[in-house]
């Protein structure tokens, strides 16, 4: 009897000693992310075209200095918004990948693998190309609320509209694999219908449009930040609260349901959520790849959970830091669009997807 007792007492304290060094561990992960995104926001006010000493940006940011001269207007009028258009777009696409992959418990699942960003692109391109908005006023200078609210609608309707075709397809199959497939089917049909209105549009619309395309956080000025900064922080927020429901199905639907958690207003809600985010980011930066999918994958490895409590504070942090990087790496080169944004992401989130699908084939992904 005293040998069971002191082998229980064993067991349990080796496996409170495991959960503390595993809290330590995911405590110890968030705040080197903290750091690390608080690092690469002030890295991308400080670099550009033109640099700007470290002191100096400090000075603007805590309005320390009266002075106005040239690169106080660059760092508040220019990077500023950039950046935090690039962090919030980071957080968002994550967020946004990390509900696809737990909803469809696949891998490789994010808005546009799904075809979201790309039915998000159509709903903008009808809208700009099929209208009296110029792309000059629509990708660049402010529409005004109403001109952006239009943008932003027309891409969250392109975007539900692709994610209904797929759920409604896919409610007959059962197959992961061939829910992602027919995502990217009717992604690709959605780039088609794109390209027969390029092709029918004035010439003098089609480059701005083509630079959309590439993705890039400089067309977000303060106006629109008014209305992009509340509908991504809105569509994070909620993926916060629901850490529960992501948590329950992940283990499946029926384990959900045993928890008392509404499976069908989850999957919706959810649904609805990520669609939001990736058409919300597609309908001001157009359709940024990769991002959705590695920063998850990222965060699952570096924290050794699938713990959505955790990975949902973890992806936002990342996801920011990312999406910094990609914008500094972009402009490196010495001025704005040098380098299309989503070359740069391409080449950071391509490796990733490499290793999820290699990893996969072992059984190794969980969520």
């Amino acid at each position: 009897m005293t040998v069971h007792i002191s082998s229980r007492v064993a067991v349990e304290t080796a496996v409170a000693v495991r959960r503390v060094g595993h809290r330590e561990r995911e405590a110890i992960a968030l705040a080197g992310l903290t750091a690390a995104l608080i690092a690469a926001f002030l890295m991308s006010l400080v670099l550009g075209s033109t640099q700007v000493p470290v002191a100096r940006v400090m000075e603007v940011l805590l309005r320390s200095s009266a002075a106005r001269d040239g690169a106080a207007i660059v760092v508040e009028t220019i990077r500023l918004p950039r950046s935090l258009t690039a962090l919030l777009s980071g957080a968002a696409l994550g967020i946004a990948g990390l509900q696809m992959q737990t909803l469809f418990r696949n891998p490789l699942a994010d808005p546009f693998a799904l075809g979201i960003s790309s039915g998000a692109g159509l709903g903008v391109a009808i809208v700009v190309l099929g209208s009296c908005m110029s792309v000059a006023a629509a990708f660049g200078a402010s529409t005004g609320l109403a001109g952006d609210a239009l943008l932003v609608g027309a891409a969250i309707a392109g975007a539900v509209a692709v994610l209904a075709l797929v759920l409604v397809v896919s409610s007959r199959v059962g197959n992961p694999a061939t829910v992602l497939i027919l995502g990217l089917m009717f992604g690709y049909a959605a780039s088609a219908v794109v390209t027969v209105l390029v092709g029918a549009s004035a010439p003098e619309r089609l480059a701005q449009l083509a630079q959309w395309g590439f993705g890039s956080f400089s067309g977000v000025t303060w106006q629109r930040l008014r209305l992009f900064a509340p509908l991504t922080l809105v569509g994070v927020c909620l993926a916060g609260a629901m850490t529960k429901q992501l948590n329950a199905l992940l283990l499946g639907e029926s384990y959900a349901r045993s928890m008392g958690v509404p499976v069908r207003s989850a999957r919706v809600l959810t649904m609805l959520g990520a669609s939001m985010l990736g058409a919300v980011v597609t309908a001001f930066c157009g359709p940024i790849a990769f991002l959705g999918i590695a920063v998850p994958h990222l965060c699952r490895g570096l924290l050794g959970t699938s713990n959505h409590r955790v990975l949902v504070p973890a992806v936002v942090l990342l996801g920011g830091s990312v999406a910094l990087v990609a914008q500094i790496v972009s402009l490196l080169p010495g001025g704005a669009g040098i380098l299309p944004l989503n070359a740069v992401t391409s080449i950071i989130g391509a490796p990733v997807v490499v290793v999820v699908l290699l990893r996969s084939r072992r059984g190794a992904f969980a969520g």
